[in-house]
């Protein structure tokens, strides 16, 4: 065992850092002050500032600190796989420890020559993701939702379902009903061999949380890198990973800036979501990750950053006419569809996606005319029909079934409700496709 050292002799104390004197401190380095897990986070010369992630109650300025020469680590194996861990990397299932190769988390982002252009599906089974903002391995995705909204029973289903080899869940300030909620399902539905969980909960110290992406990136990249699979990370949720970040920011007397957000907040969010990538070897990381919405407000500090680092949104809307939460088809997006749209699926994919959206469009202009008072004609009646039947059969989180059923099912509602001039679609893929036999309005 190393020479530990040990200093008794703290000179400032916060509500959730202490700052003391000593040699050979490095940033990241883990420490235990009275006892209580701690991170070094600033080092000016021999003046070292730790984050106590527990926070300082009952730390005196005699408090014996006790640095341990390394930062966070995690044991990486195949054993991996099936377990519940906390932020340091510990069982928390009542398994044994683990055992593997040491990891310091929080590494470099992958090196540009390692990369590959993300060009290969990533189906998760739900039709309002994969028909109209198809995933591709190796992309960074966040989920808007107001709070709410059952982003994380959303999760499970993409946990489930997706078509990847590895799935890594952080569940940050998770409520213990939550985490049971991913345990069960986990385990009854007999996934568990693939999956790797690192979880806090409301009652763990919240700057913990801040260890959790870490730990879930570590993992992924043994899996992805060393053993060459397809690894979607699911972390949730982020809004409350950056207010983790607030607090030692304030806690520090650091001048917040927008929405009291610290001012590293674009690259500490861009430290984890860059660490999705597809591997020239054929291993990925994808990343889907959680951000709630103070009263829908897409403007805050947290979404407006996580917007121009991430490839793309994905909204959770509560449709009122269907009474089940939806895809939103018009404020969700993702940017690198069009890799495998037509490509990697079937021909009429991006025809079919464009015109049901346009249509959806046309029937949410006609129920705005209805709103306000105004006659409806008759394609105004078709298309309200059509958007009722295409949020609760496609659009709705709760429809999970393969890619080449979504497109058959869009051909069945454009065939029931309009008229093969009104769909818009190129006439090589209609003559494949359209069934005139089974057009109601032919």
């Amino acid at each position: 065992m190393g020479f530990k050292r040990i200093y008794t002799k703290i000179s400032n104390i916060t509500k959730a850092t202490c700052t003391l004197k000593a040699e050979g401190a490095r940033f990241g380095e883990l420490a235990k002050v009275n006892g209580m897990p701690a991170q070094v986070i600033s080092v000016m010369g021999e003046d070292v500032t730790l984050q106590v992630f527990s926070g300082t109650e009952g730390i005196s300025s005699h408090s014996d600190v006790i640095f341990t020469g390394s930062p966070p680590i995690l044991k990486v194996s195949d054993l991996l796989a099936g377990r519940f861990l906390n932020g340091y990397g510990e069982p928390i299932d009542g398994g044994p420890e683990l055992r593997g190769e040491t990891r310091a988390i929080k590494g470099n982002a992958v090196n540009p020559v390692k990369r590959s252009k993300p060009s290969t599906l990533l189906a998760t089974g739900i039709a309002g993701i994969d028909l109209n903002n198809t995933l591709v391995t190796g992309q960074k995705i966040p989920f808007f939702a107001d709070p709410d909204q059952p982003y994380n029973q959303v999760l499970a289903e993409v946990a489930m379902r997706a078509e990847a080899d590895k799935i890594i869940l952080g569940g940050m300030g998770l409520s213990n009903d939550d985490y049971l909620f991913f345990k069960n399902t986990f385990s009854k539905a007999g996934v568990l061999n693939k999956i790797v969980c690192f979880i806090n909960t409301s009652e763990n110290p919240p700057l913990e949380r801040l260890l959790i992406p870490d730990m879930a990136c570590t993992a992924a990249e043994y899996f992805a890198n060393d053993q060459k699979q397809k690894v979607l990370v699911l972390l949730t949720d982020m809004t409350l990973y950056a207010d983790a970040l607030a607090i030692v920011a304030n806690k520090m007397d650091q001048i917040p800036s927008k929405d009291s957000m610290p001012g590293s907040l674009y690259s500490d969010l861009a430290s984890i979501y860059e660490k999705s990538v597809q591997f020239a070897h054929g291993g990925s990381i994808t990343i889907i990750a959680v951000t709630t919405l103070n009263e829908g407000d897409i403007t805050h500090a947290i979404p407006d950053n996580t917007g121009y680092i991430t490839e793309g949104q994905l909204f959770l809307k509560q449709d009122a006419d269907i009474g089940k939460v939806i895809i939103d088809p018009f404020r969700s997006l993702s940017r690198l569809k069009q890799n495998v749209i037509g490509k990697k699926t079937r021909e009429d994919h991006p025809q079919v996606m464009n015109a049901l959206v346009r249509l959806y469009a046309d029937a949410m202009d006609a129920k705005t005319k209805k709103e306000n008072g105004f006659d409806l004609n008759e394609y105004d009646k078709r298309c309200l029909a059509f958007a009722k039947d295409y949020s609760r059969k496609l659009l709705a989180v709760d429809v999970n079934i393969p890619i080449d059923q979504m497109l058959d099912t869009g051909w069945q509602l454009l065939q029931t409700y309009f008229k093969k001039f009104e769909v818009g679609i190129k006439e090589n893929i209609m003559d494949h496709y359209w069934d005139d036999e089974k057009t109601v309005n032919a």
